[in-house]
C-alpha cells in the first residue's frame, strides 16, 4: 500500500470518527439554543399586555405594603394566607421604583431558572442529552409557561422544589450529607414560597423508604430537617413579632372549612392537556420499556410526582397551577424515553417498524411542537377568555380599575359580585371594593374579605356609590350576577363606563362587555 493510499484512509478513518462527535455536538447546541430561546420568548413575549388578575393583584398588593407604600397598605394586609419570601422580593421592585412589568418579569425570570435546574436535574439523573431535551420539554410546556407569566407564588415554589430534587439527586448519587442539607435548605424556601410545598417531605420519605439502597443516618435525617424548620420558622417568627399569630389560625381553619371548589375530575381533565398528553405519553412509555434499567433515579422523580398529585386530588380545593411543582420530573422521565430510545428496547414484533434512528428525532420534534402551539396560543391576549385562577390576566380588569383611579371620587366605595374582580379593582382603582357573593359566615369566607350584611340598606343610605358588574364572576355565580343588577335597577343604575373585549362569532368580530361601571343612587 502507497504512502498515498494510508494517508487517504487515515484521513477517512478520523473523518468517521469525528462526525458523530460533530453531529452531537451540533445536536447539544441545537437543544439548547431552542430551550433558552424559547423558554425566554414565550415567557416575556407581551407579558404585560394583559392586566393582573386577582391572585397577582393581591400578592404585587403586600409586596406594595411590604414597602410600606399607603395605597397598598389600606387595601392589602401584609399578613394573609401565604408565607412572604416572594412578595418580599417583589417589595424590592417598588423600593428601586421599577413599575408594573417588574413583578412579572420576576416571576418569569423564576421560570427560566427553573428550565435550567431541569436541564441540570436531567444530567445528573442520566446525561447531558437527557437533560438538554428536558430542558426544551420545560422550556416549551403551556403549564409552566403560564404560570411563569403572571404573578403567582407556585413560581418560585416550583423553582426551589427543583432544586431541592436536584440536591436530593446528588446525595444520593455521591452519599455526602451536605447535598441532603442543602436540599432539606432548599425545601425550606420551597415552603416560604408556598406552604403547600410541605408535601414534598412525604415524597422524600417515600423515596428514602422505597429505595434503601440510599442509605442514610438518622442524624443527618434530622440534621436536614432542622435546617429546612430553621428556614421555615422565618414565618411563624414574623407572625409573632408583628402580633399577628391569630391571623395565620384564621386562614389555617378557613383553609380546612371551606367548600370544595372543583370535582375530582378537574385535575385529570384541565392538567394533562396543559402539561402535554404527548409528553406524559412518553414518560410512561419510558417506564415501561425501560423498566428492567430501573433505579432510585426513577423512583425519586416519580415520588416527587405521587406526592403533590395524590394530595391534591384528595383535597377539596383545587388551583390549576397548584400541581405546577411535577412538571420538571414528568419532563425528565419524558426525556429519559427520547434519549434512551433505541431498536432492542421494542418487543420483536415492533422492531422493523418502530426501531430505526429516525424514531427519536422524530419523536421529540413531535412532542416539541405539540407543546410549542398551545403555549403559543395560550399566551396571546387576544385569546384570553377564561377567568380562573392561574390561567391568565384579566381583559379589561387593568383598564378599569385605571379608570376608576381617575374618575371616582377619592372615599367612594365599590360593589362587585365576586372577590376577584374586587382585589382587581383595589389594586389598579385604589378604592375600596366589596364583594356581594362573600359569606357572611366567617368559616365559610377568606378572612381578608369583608362581607356585605345588608347590601340594600349600604345601597339606601349611599355607602356604595358605584356597582361593577364583570362578565368572568357573572360565568362562575349567576345567582348573584343577577343579585347584583337586581340593585342596579332598584337605585337607578347609570352605566358610566365599560371594558368590552372582540370575540369572533359566525366569522365576524363581535365586541362584548366584560366589565360594566354603574353608578348609583337612593
Amino acid at each position: 500500500m502507497s504512502p498515498h493510499t494510508e494517508t487517504v484512509l487515515e484521513r477517512r478513518t478520523v473523518a468517521q470518527t469525528l462526525r458523530p462527535v460533530l453531529r452531537g455536538r451540533l445536536a447539544a447546541f441545537l437543544l439548547a439554543g431552542a430551550a433558552l430561546v424559547g423558554g425566554v420568548f414565550l415567557r416575556l413575549w407581551q407579558i404585560d399586555e394583559l392586566g393582573f388578575n386577582s391572585d397577582e393583584a393581591v400578592y404585587t398588593g403586600q409586596a406594595g405594603s411590604l414597602a410600606n407604600l399607603p395605597e397598598f397598605e389600606q387595601f392589602f394586609a401584609i399578613f394573609r394566607a401565604h408565607p412572604l419570601l416572594f412578595q418580599t422580593i417583589l417589595s424590592l421592585g417598588f423600593r428601586l421604583e421599577l413599575g408594573e412589568p417588574f413583578q412579572r418579569v420576576t416571576a418569569a425570570a423564576f421560570g427560566i431558572a427553573t428550565i435550567y435546574l431541569t436541564y441540570r436535574l436531567g444530567t445528573v439523573l442520566y446525561h447531558r442529552r437527557a437533560g438538554l431535551i428536558a430542558a426544551l420539554f420545560m422550556a416549551l410546556m403551556p403549564y409552566h409557561v403560564v404560570a411563569s407569566r403572571q404573578v403567582l407564588l407556585d413560581v418560585p415554589m416550583t423553582f426551589f422544589s427543583t432544586l431541592s430534587l436536584y440536591l436530593i439527586a446528588r446525595f444520593a448519587q455521591t452519599r455526602r450529607a451536605l447535598w441532603l442539607y442543602a436540599a432539606g435548605g432548599a425545601l425550606g424556601l420551597a415552603v416560604l414560597s408556598k406552604e403547600t410545598a410541605i408535601v414534598l417531605m412525604a415524597a422524600v420519605y417515600a423515596f428514602l423508604v422505597l429505595r434503601p439502597e440510599v442509605r442514610v443516618r438518622a442524624k443527618q435525617l434530622l440534621l436536614a430537617g432542622g435546617v429546612m424548620a430553621a428556614v421555615v420558622a422565618a414565618f411563624p417568627l414574623a407572625l409573632l413579632i408583628a402580633g399577628r399569630s391569630e391571623t395565620g389560625g384564621n386562614y389555617l381553619a378557613w383553609q380546612f372549612f371551606r367548600r370544595a371548589n372543583h370535582d375530582l375530575f378537574f385535575y385529570p381533565l384541565s392538567v394533562p392537556l396543559a402539561i402535554g398528553p404527548l409528553l406524559i405519553v412518553a414518560a410512561g412509555v419510558g417506564l415501561w420499556l425501560l423498566r428492567r434499567r430501573h433505579s432510585w433515579r426513577e423512583t425519586v422523580l416519580l415520588a416527587w410526582v405521587a406526592a403533590p398529585l395524590t394530595f391534591f386530588e384528595l383535597y377539596p380545593i383545587k388551583g390549576f397551577q397548584y400541581l405546577l411543582v411535577i412538571a420538571p420530573p414528568l419532563a425528565v422521565l419524558a426525556a429519559r424515553t427520547v434519549a434512551f430510545w433505541s431498536p432492542e428496547l421494542l418487543p420483536d414484533r415492533l422492531r422493523s417498524r418502530l426501531g430505526g434512528a429516525w424514531v427519536a428525532p422524530l419523536a421529540l420534534l413531535v412532542i416539541a411542537v405539540t407543546l410549542a402551539v398551545p403555549s403559543w396560543l395560550r399566551i396571546e391576549p387576544s385569546r384570553a377568555t377564561s377567568f380562573l385562577a392561574g390561567s391568565g390576566g384579566v381583559p379589561g380588569g387593568r383598564e378599569a380599575g385605571t379608570w376608576i383611579d381617575r374618575n371616582v371620587p377619592k372615599g367612594a366605595q365599590v360593589m362587585t359580585i365576586g372577590p376577584s374582580m374586587a382585589n382587581v379593582l383595589q389594586f389598579y382603582g385604589k378604592r375600596k371594593a366589596y364583594a356581594l357573593s362573600v359569606s357572611t359566615n366567617p368559616l365559610n369566607r377568606n378572612p381578608s374579605y369583608e362581607p356585605i350584611h345588608n347590601p340594600d340598606l349600604r345601597l339606601r343610605s349611599n355607602q356604595f356609590q358605584y356597582v361593577v358588574w364583570d362578565a368572568f364572576s357573572a360565568d362562575r355565580s349567576a345567582f348573584f350576577s343577577r343579585a347584583l343588577l337586581g340593585y342596579v335597577d332598584r337605585y337607578n343604575g347609570r352605566v358610566v363606563h365599560t371594558e368590552t373585549v372582540t370575540r369572533t362569532s359566525e366569522g365576524r368580530d363581535v365586541r362584548e362587555p366584560v366589565i360594566v361601571i354603574y353608578e348609583v343612587h337612593p
